[in-house]
């Protein structure tokens, strides 16, 4: 069974486990799969707006194909989770992002 299948086996047992659908997100973006990783990261925001990699990985991923000013939406959003989970490791390297794009 490939990763795909597995962790989508995984998610229709329990649909808001965090790190199965991140997990298949990143799986999509290792196969150049964009909008479905982005659909699956907005997934686990929905579901775990507190999951600060999924707000890192969709922004990074955002602004690597030319969509900056969604990234910036998203970092702003990942930031104030980061903040509410004192995730200052994650916080740093989202605003180093924003601040790279907002120039």
């Amino acid at each position: 069974m490939n990763k795909i299948a597995a962790l989508t086996e995984i998610l229709e047992l329990d649909p808001v486990n965090a790190f199965a659908r991140y997990g298949l997100g990143m799986e999509h973006l290792s196969q150049n799969q964009l909008d479905a990783a982005l659909a699956e990261f907005a997934r686990t925001i929905e579901h775990n707006p507190d999951y600060v990699p999924a707000y890192q990985m969709s922004a990074q991923t955002l602004a690597r194909n030319n969509r900056g000013d969604e990234a910036v939406s998203i970092l702003h959003q990942g930031l104030a989770a980061a903040q509410r989970t004192g995730n200052t490791h994650a916080a740093s390297e989202m605003q180093a992002l924003l601040d790279e794009l907002s120039f």
